[in-house]
């Protein structure tokens, strides 16, 4: 086995292949060390649904990734503009103005340029039409900053990838844990490893840690986001436990951003306690809850269902579910909408309950029904008169009710009725290592610690409290591209 390279990178999703391959670009041998055995790699990003946020001028911008769009489409596709402003202005906005200026400004100008470069070794995009359009008089209208996902989601993604790194001669060990950064008069020398079962040492003039966050470890989960969150379930990989960050942090590297917040959304209460590796694709997520009333165990609404777009609230929901009785809550939708509901509710896996009366709904939940139906009566009587329609924030509201509901207010009486309980599933921590905007990882001084990268879901300072939809897949194609230049130009410099 090959123990000298310039480059090792650090688990195998989409940041960490983003990295390799850029690091190979520049000339580096590059070994990447997968913790996962082979028929689980991919880390988080094989559970992506590929909805990828980017900035772009026009749909001209958007056709020289989506090649496959034809003449006619084109002409009756309705493609706003959504600009490097709107983009920082929407990632500042959700996360409260807290992240970081320089990683923001980063992202946002290297996404498009980004999205071309993944485009150039092969990764194919399409049209985000299902969850980011509506038809009207004939014209496909896109809404949201969010029009490119990758095609085959997270699995075409990271097939892709893997396929490239294989052609660039990328070496990948699976099965592997690395353990230990090496140093040598505080710059990087080499990696300590477990490969199965066997330690191992490397050698490497730089090292890229991609290998997630901590939400897979319960213990980490507890003490730094809250007691509440060992019940979370995990979307993705059970391997993102925390072993790059905490590697980083024994070299000296700096804690930075929201250690005591996440990403976390409403999943079905029957969803695996981890990432079904046979069942990808973020087939378990229940997201058109704007077009419901949530109510939790006691029968009480917790929400503003309706505060925002979906793309603007789902990563900060999943954490009120989980404040609620005994991690559950049920969303709640009439016939009238049930037509307009997502993909991911006609799916068999999808947990639902169905009535004729909203009586006999009440009298299938484990709910408090009285209080529930009350809760009904409530919100019905508070819902005032207005043009109802999902593809924009409507203003169709409710008022004298706490909380209120701000738009997509639509009285429940329609038989039959449905029920479609959640609990809280967390995709990935938001505290992590802080770099500088060219992936550099810096130390408690903000100076660099020669040789160590980092990106994906370890870096830290870009999201608080919140995030833009598909702005976490962009991070890590735009991090991890720039941790591979940099580590790559590091190491031809001797």
């Amino acid at each position: 086995m090959e123990t000298k390279y310039d480059v090792i990178v650090v688990g195998a999703g989409n940041a960490a292949l983003c990295s390799a391959i850029a690091a190979q670009e520049q000339g580096s041998s590059v070994l990447v060390i997968e913790r996962a055995p082979k028929e689980k790699k991919g880390g988080n990003s094989f559970f992506t649904d590929g909805a990828i946020r980017a900035a772009y001028n026009d749909l001209e911008n958007i056709r020289t990734v989506v090649k496959d769009l034809s003449e006619e489409e084109a002409v009756n596709t309705v493609m706003p503009t959504y600009t490097e402003d709107d983009f920082y202005e929407d990632l500042m906005r959700v996360t409260k103005n807290e992240s970081d200026p320089e990683l923001a400004s980063t992202l946002v100008a290297e996404s498009f340029k980004t999205i071309q470069w993944m485009n150039e070794h092969g990764v194919e995009f399409e049209l985000n039409k299902g969850n980011q359009s509506f038809v009207e008089k004939g014209k496909r209208i896109f809404w949201g900053g969010l029009p490119l996902k990758t095609k085959e989601k997270g699995i075409g993604l990271m097939r892709t990838l893997f396929r490239r790194a294989e052609e660039l001669g990328i070496h990948i060990i699976y099965n592997s844990r690395a353990t230990e950064i090496l140093l040598d008069q505080e710059r990087v020398c080499g990696l300590k490893a477990v490969i199965e079962g066997e330690n191992k040492i490397f050698t490497c003039k730089s090292i890229i840690l991609a290998c997630g966050s901590f939400e897979a470890n319960k213990e980490m989960r507890k003490n730094n986001i809250g007691e509440e969150w060992e019940a979370a379930i995990v979307r993705g990989t059970e391997y993102n436990t925390g072993d790059g960050i905490d590697m980083a942090l024994r070299v000296g590297a700096r804690r930075f951003g929201q250690w005591d917040g996440c990403h976390a959304i409403g999943t079905d209460a029957n969803a695996p306690k981890s990432g079904d590796f046979n069942k990808p694709g973020d087939i378990f997520k229940k997201h058109s809850y704007p077009l419901s009333i949530m109510v939790n165990k006691d029968g009480q609404r917790f929400v503003d269902e309706g505060a925002d777009f979906r793309n603007y609230t789902y990563a900060k929901y999943g954490k009120e579910v989980l404040r609620q009785p005994d991690h559950i809550a049920f969303q709640i939708f009439d016939s009238k909408v049930r037509p307009l509901l997502r993909e991911e509710y006609n799916l068999e896996e999808a947990t639902v309950y169905k009535a004729a009366t909203i009586e006999e709904l009440a009298e299938q939940l484990p709910i408090a029904s009285e209080a529930f139906l009350s809760t009904i009566n409530y919100y019905n009587a508070a819902v005032q008169e207005g043009d109802f329609n999902p593809s924009i924030k409507d203003g169709k509201h409710t008022e004298g009710i706490m909380p209120p509901k701000t738009n997509w207010a639509n009285t429940i009486d329609k038989g039959p009725f449905y029920a479609y309980p959640v609990t809280c599933g967390i995709t990935f921590a938001f505290g992590g290592v802080h770099v500088d905007p060219e992936g550099h990882v810096l130390n408690e001084n903000e100076q660099p610690i020669p040789g160590l990268y980092a990106a994906g879901e370890m870096v830290g300072g870009i999201f608080y409290h919140n995030y833009p939809g598909g702005s976490g897949l962009m991070s890590g194609s735009v991090y991890g591209k720039i941790a591979g230049t940099s580590a790559g130009i590091f190491s031809s410099m001797g």
